[in-house]
């Protein structure tokens, strides 16, 4: 790490430490060079410590960082020569930060101190002599002091806690509040891998204008025996091995990414180290050497158009599991897709002329869909959400490689098996205008992609087959009426409000808000998807549910001129 070796230093010798102790810092912790680490402190993985922070075991020590645990700008830590707390090792320590807590700006954490796992401790506030409990919420300009906070409390923007009798009747935190403090460790934990790839040049600058052109005497095609002798001393699949000898005879660079499963998840590729010949021998040893060097890992292919100083393909060539047997060559430099003979009810590369036909859980809907994008000449990718996330519109994306037809189906496919229990969607791209043509959900949790749900997001160029139309035979309203009492708990009005609002075009969104927030106007947004009205009405019952006690309104939205064009409230707390 750059900053590291300037960051963290040994405590100096004082007549209370003669030990010299240095920070244990974990190999995954990013530790900006404008913040200063001194003694005898552990920092586990994933740790982002940010410029001007200083955490400084000189007197009282030692210190712990818990896993996934931020520190922002400005954030002290120090401790008195006496005085301890206990760890959750049961070890003593003069401050004990658990995992995943967000240190806000300017915070200040004085030992003997405690702070559990899943705290937020705000701007400005300060715990002093004091014990905060796991999944704590502490505002700005807090003073915590000679207390212990029971877990899960809430503790006010610019409240001074300083006995025990104020500690013990502070109110729960709220799952709004919860959710923020999730929110912001999201949050840091991307700038932590931003800074990360900022510091590795291999990671954001993978083509280089150094870069010689192809050598004349490039390897020819014409070998018929080279692709087997490769084969078999490298351990590659002869799909890899031609794919190496397509893209170098057509002038491109070869490069490798890897990412573990973790990253995956994310799409956080790194670069292996770079393949700098052209020669086809010495790209396969080097290709062999990454997937070895990085064995259990993900490892996709990059092909590079090195005048251009773009990407022409992308290809995972080994998963967990061991290197992908089998690849379907593609062809890069055109927009052909290959689609139209790639079918995807064969494995192996047959046609398949059946659109309706199932593979893996996916619908004939969805398999219409690719084909339709794919079709046009878009790209397909994928983003997931938990529960939690959903809610909050915040989608993970998910990578899908290939543009044929057979592979993206089986990424896909692959996509809902390790996904399962979490919503899944499609994501069409149209790659020249660099935006999004369509997102579609094709699996909720706990059911499989049965049917997809459309939410175009943009009103041009969104492909849109019959099968998918609202007002086709497959809409809910021609199959089980959601007027009738009987399959909903919504009212007769709130059903024909919906059913306007949809019909004229309109977006349907849902707000919440808790009695306190309902008389500062403090409406938080629930998201709701989809644009039929069986999914909509879904949303709106599944929503009504989980907020009752509470306020419940919904939003009717005009998409193209981005306005609100009706607020309704449709529950309010039971009295």
């Amino acid at each position: 790490m750059v900053g590291r070796a300037t960051a963290a230093t040994a405590a100096p010798p004082t007549p209370w430490s003669k030990t010299l102790a240095e920070p244990q810092i974990d190999s995954s912790a990013y530790i900006h060079p404008f913040s200063n680490i001194i003694g005898d402190v552990h920092i586990g993985p994933d740790v982002l410590v940010a410029p001007g922070t200083s955490i400084r075991a000189d007197e009282g020590s030692p210190f712990y960082i818990g896993e996934g645990t931020n520190l922002q700008d400005g954030c002290v830590i120090h401790g008195l020569e006496q005085g301890r707390v206990v760890g959750d090792d049961q070890k003593q320590y003069s401050v004990w930060v658990g995992q995943d807590a967000s240190i806000a700006h300017m915070a200040l954490i004085h030992g003997p101190a405690y702070v559990g796992d899943h705290c937020f401790i705000g701007f400005r506030s300060t715990i002093f002599n004091a014990r905060v409990g796991k999944g704590c919420v502490v505002m700005m300009h807090a003073l915590i002091q000679d207390v212990e906070i029971p877990p899960g409390k809430y503790i006010a923007s610019g409240s001074i806690i300083t006995t025990q009798q104020q500690a013990d009747r502070l109110p729960d935190a709220q799952e709004e509040d919860t959710h923020f403090s999730k929110h912001v460790s999201g949050i840091n934990d991307a700038l932590r891998m931003g800074y990360r790839c900022a510091e590795n040049i291999a990671c954001i600058a993978p083509i280089r204008d150094e870069i010689e052109p192809p050598s004349s005497n490039t390897p020819s095609t014409s070998s018929n025996n080279s692709m087997g002798n490769y084969s078999s001393n490298t351990g590659l699949g002869e799909g890899i091995v031609e794919q190496v000898r397509s893209l170098l005879s057509q002038g491109y660079r070869i490069g490798t990414e890897h990412a573990d499963a973790r990253r995956f998840q994310t799409s956080s590729w790194q670069s292996c180290t770079p393949v700098q010949s052209t020669r086809e021998s010495e790209v396969l040893s080097e290709l062999q050497a990454c997937l070895n060097e990085h064995s259990g890992e993900y490892v996709r292919l990059i092909g590079i158009d090195s005048k251009a100083k773009r990407r022409v393909l992308e290809q995972i060539i080994q998963k967990p599991n061991g290197p992908v047997s089998k690849i379907a060559v593609t062809k890069v430099g055109n927009q052909s897709s290959g689609n139209q003979s790639a079918g995807y009810s064969s494995s192996n590369g047959s046609s398949s002329s059946s659109s309706n036909g199932h593979r893996g859980g996916l619908s004939g809907e969805v398999v219409d869909k690719v084909r339709s994008l794919l079709g046009q000449g878009y790209r397909v990718g994928a983003e997931v959400a938990d529960v939690r996330r959903f809610r909050s519109s915040s989608w993970t994306s998910v990578s899908i490689q290939g543009s044929r037809e057979s592979e993206v189906l089986s990424a896909l496919e692959a996509c809902l098996g390790e996904h399962a229990g979490e919503y899944v969607r499609i994501i069409g791209i149209d790659p020249k205008a660099k935006r999004r043509v369509l997102e579609q959900i094709i699996q909720h949790p706990g059911s499989p992609a049965t049917q997809a749900s459309s939410s175009p997001s943009s009103s041009q160029g969104t492909p849109s087959p019959a099968s998918s139309s609202y007002s086709s035979s497959s809409s809910y309203s021609s199959s089980s009426s959601y007027s009738a009492p009987a399959r909903t708990s919504l009212s007769g009005e709130v059903v024909d409000k919906v059913r306007s609002l949809l019909g004229q075009g309109y977006r349907v969104g849902a707000e919440v808000a808790d009695v306190r927030r309902f008389r500062s106007s403090s409406w938080t947004s629930v998201s709701i998807q989809g644009s039929r009205e069986s999914e909509v009405l879904s949303a709106l019952e599944a929503c009504l549910s989980e907020h009752a006690g509470e306020y419940v309104r919904i939003i009717g939205i005009d998409p193209k001129a981005k306005r609100r064009v009706l607020e309704q409230i449709i529950q309010q707390p039971t009295k």
